[in-house]
């Protein structure tokens, strides 16, 4: 059965019995109503004189005209949809930046509707959600102990200013490996901008990581203040990197996988374009590039709608799409 409001007769009555002291479950049978739906009555539209038949159906009335109707979707809108969909953006995204882009406000549900009623129809706008209804699960944890990488200073340590993403420069690291540990793709992300960097490697080697780490993040070494890693071995040089950028490392807690949340999300988000069964140790620089373009020109919930990339670069004035080509050469 469908929800139907009150009329303002059945309010008038549930103003009358609620004085007389009645029981909301009397009421409730009398005017065959759930319990529920006058218990929601009652808490929506009491006033500082108690329930009002009256001025219920007022407010009632006036919450009405107030809620968005249902907008029906242009040519145009229907295309800025499909255009971002390609470029792997999620609906709660795209209607995010519609509103900016072309001043029109929609429900994230209303782009799921058209990617189902597409799907009927034969369409395949579906394979174009992120995950297909299949949510990324994280397993936590690592089989790394402290005791493999010397001088590691726990996070613990780590600066508030980093802790609270006051600033750009406090990076969160780690690796995802590849099929049969063939290959790795070394990680990055600035906690306060959300921004991304990545580089592949053939091997999950220390000597590797940190050459990928220092290559990266040197061309904008003063916009790094601290890296804090995972307990992999191959973070093992984490001094020298530190040397060379002029920065501080830290380490998450082993088994902590979410004191470096970000990352660890960022890292599932990698994995649609280079999923688990697949070997990395063949994965080029330009492959690896275009995936995290992708990633950052994202537009996030978290930071208003901007990407990545435009919020790294207001807060710094570094476009990184013009750096990027100097970080990756070595």
């Amino acid at each position: 059965m469908s929800y139907k409001h009150l009329s303002l007769e059945e309010r008038h009555y549930l103003e009358l019995e609620q004085k007389a002291g009645t029981s909301i479950n009397k009421i409730a049978k009398k005017l065959c109503r759930h319990v529920s739906t006058l218990s929601r009555e009652l808490k929506r539209n009491t006033g500082k004189r108690g329930y009002r038949n009256r001025q219920a159906n007022e407010l009632a009335q006036k919450r009405l005209k107030e809620k968005p109707k249902s907008i029906k979707l242009t040519v145009e809108v229907k295309i800025y949809i499909d255009e971002h969909l390609t470029k792997d953006w999620s609906p709660e995204q795209i209607v995010g930046r519609l509103k900016d882009d072309m001043s029109i406000s929609l429900h994230h549900e209303t782009v799921y509707q058209y990617i189902l009623k597409d799907k009927k129809s034969g369409g395949e706008l579906y394979k174009l959600l992120r995950h297909q209804g299949k949510p990324y699960r994280k397993r936590y944890g690592n089989q790394h102990s402290r005791n493999g990488i010397p001088n590691r200073i726990d996070i613990d340590q780590r600066p508030e200013a980093a802790n609270k993403r006051e600033r750009v420069g406090d990076w969160e690291l780690d690796t995802i490996i590849g099929k049969a540990h063939k290959g790795a793709i070394v990680t990055m992300d600035d906690r306060k901008s959300k921004v991304r960097l990545a580089l592949p490697v053939s091997q999950k080697k220390a000597s590797l990581v940190s050459e990928a780490i220092i290559n990266l993040l040197t061309p904008i070494k003063e916009q790094v203040h601290t890296l804090t890693f995972d307990n992999g071995k191959e973070f093992a040089k984490h001094e020298s990197i530190s040397e060379k950028l002029e920065c501080k490392s830290y380490f998450a807690k082993p088994y902590h996988s979410w004191e470096r949340g970000q990352n660890e999300n960022a890292n599932g988000l990698l994995r649609q374009y280079f999923p688990k069964y697949m070997t990395l140790d063949k994965v080029n620089v330009s492959e690896v590039e275009i995936a995290v373009d992708k990633l950052n020109n994202r537009p996030r919930k978290c930071l208003k709608f901007k990407t990545p990339y435009e919020v790294f670069q207001k807060l710094t004035g570094i476009d990184l799409t013009k750096t990027k080509g100097v970080a990756l050469m070595s």
